[in-house]
């Protein structure tokens, strides 16, 4: 009877497929919760790829994510994912729905599947990772999952036995998950911009977990990623199997210590927070047992998602385009960082809506008060404008952080708001966007860039310096 019900799940799921893109709706999580109505235990009997890698964590698993995905595809393999859907339990399901035939047969040969942590209690159970890669685990929306140390404890208690985990060993929270399971870890060595104090609001690392005394940092990179230590009882972070050193943002470069080798590698963008990713898709591969010359050959031409970010010479300035998760102070923050950290005259754009939170349920907005807006108040950056329904939040949030009133502008019209922009000749033009946004950040920005070529092309423009 279980079978007969599994196999109805199955057929329904796959012929709502193209009704849905007949009536001009993404077929990337209906099917999956079609499947899991009408069989529970769907996950548990529907077939899947010989070989499983889960990814996990509060920041970079989407991008790991594609990038495990465009390298195993470079090298060979048909590759089942959940890019295009949702990662939790409804949407590993379809994408297993996609992957499977109508006799339940796998068409792939490996899964990378990116998976929500507070959903581990409901993929792990029948989907059995050969390998968990855990990104890093940082407070995040105070409405999911706001105290990294109560997701280090759900991951322990869903991640399989037998699951091998790959582990940020600068990040003590994530590194500390699952203690019995066999695992390797990534890391970064010191750099020049290190410090030795945080300098972030946030920092949920400061506590000795074996002895409760004040954590010690030899380097820290940002928040509490660094290498800590307990001058107390001893405590400190593990070694890194797969150890990068020499970053170089001006050659583009990191080398990676694995064992007795030292491999040269390209890095794909010029923020840490991507040479971490960078590492973390390197031990992945070579933990399914590829070599380095295998995974340096599949890195030529592989890029960053352009949803993530995206630059180019628009008219007479540069538009950039950066994802910066709103409701989640980290990432942001991040990206603040990345933004002041850059060279050159700088206008942004900030369009990090919550529009999930319109149809949904009430923002909550305290996450700006967690949030780096302070990066922001930096004298290379001498154009903020705001637009959204919180757009007053943000602006109050920026006068908080010492940005002055002149600098900031607001619309709650996004294309409004890009009119506001002064499009000055030789900036580099930013816009900030959230993961609820993409779809609209996309179509603000091809306004964007319609604009800047108007001013480019204007005669009066280019007498007044490009200003509106």
């Amino acid at each position: 009877m279980a079978k007969l019900k599994f196999y109805i799940a199955l057929w329904a799921a796959k012929l709502s497929v193209p009704l849905l893109h007949i009536t001009k709706h993404q077929a990337t999580n209906f099917p999956g919760e079609l499947a899991l109505k009408i069989c529970p235990e769907f996950l548990r009997y529907v077939a899947r790829p010989g070989r499983i890698i889960a990814v996990t964590g509060t920041n970079g698993k989407t991008t790991v994510c594609n990038l495990l995905c465009d390298l195993l595809e470079k090298l060979g393999l048909r590759v089942l994912n959940n890019r295009y859907g949702s990662n939790i339990n409804s949407g590993i399901a379809t994408s297993m729905i996609s992957g499977a035939d109508m006799f339940n047969r796998s068409k792939y040969e490996i899964a990378v599947l990116e998976v929500d942590e507070r959903s581990s209690k409901r993929i792990y159970p029948y989907i059995k990772p050969e390998l968990l890669l855990i990104t890093n685990l940082f407070r995040d929306s105070i409405m999911r999952n706001a105290h990294p140390k109560y997701i280090a404890d759900f991951l322990t208690d869903s991640i399989p036995a037998d699951t091998k985990l790959v582990l940020n060993a600068d990040d003590l929270i994530s590194a500390n998950v699952a203690p019995d399971n066999p695992r390797v870890y990534f890391g970064i060595g010191p750099m020049d911009s290190d410090v030795s104090e945080c300098i972030n609001l946030i920092n949920d690392m400061q506590i000795c977990p074996k002895c409760h005394s004040e954590l010690k940092y030899e380097y820290l990179r940002y928040h509490h990623i660094g290498k800590a230590y307990c001058p107390d009882c001893g405590f400190r972070a593990p070694e890194s199997d797969y150890f990068a050193h020499d970053v170089d943002f001006e050659k583009m470069a990191l080398t990676l210590r694995d064992g007795a080798d030292e491999v040269e590698y390209k890095l794909l963008s010029d923020s840490i927070f991507n040479a971490y990713n960078l590492c973390a898709a390197v031990a992945v591969l070579r933990q399914l047992g590829y070599s380095h010359d295998e995974i340096k050959e599949a890195l030529r031409g592989v890029g960053l998602v352009a949803s993530r970010y995206k630059s180019e010479d628009v008219g007479r300035i540069k538009l950039i385009s950066h994802m910066a998760k709103e409701k989640n102070a980290l990432a942001c923050s991040r990206a603040f960082e990345y933004v002041a950290g850059q060279p050159g005259s700088k206008e942004i754009l900030l369009l990090m809506n919550c529009i999930g939170d319109e149809k949904h349920w009430s923002e909550n907005v305290s996450w700006l008060y967690d949030c780096d807006f302070e990066f922001l108040n930096d004298p290379s950056v001498h154009l903020l404008v705001v637009t959204g329904k919180r757009a007053a939040d943000y602006k109050y949030r920026l006068l908080l952080a010492g940005v002055p009133e002149e600098k900031i502008r607001l619309d709650h019209d996004p294309y409004a708001a890009a009119d506001l922009l002064d499009y000055t000749p030789g900036d580099c033009l930013y816009i900030l966007h959230g993961v609820d946004s993409v779809p609209l950040a996309a179509k603000v920005r091809e306004y964007v860039a319609a604009r800047a070529v108007e001013k480019a092309d204007s005669p009066a423009d280019g007498e007044n310096g490009g200003q509106l």
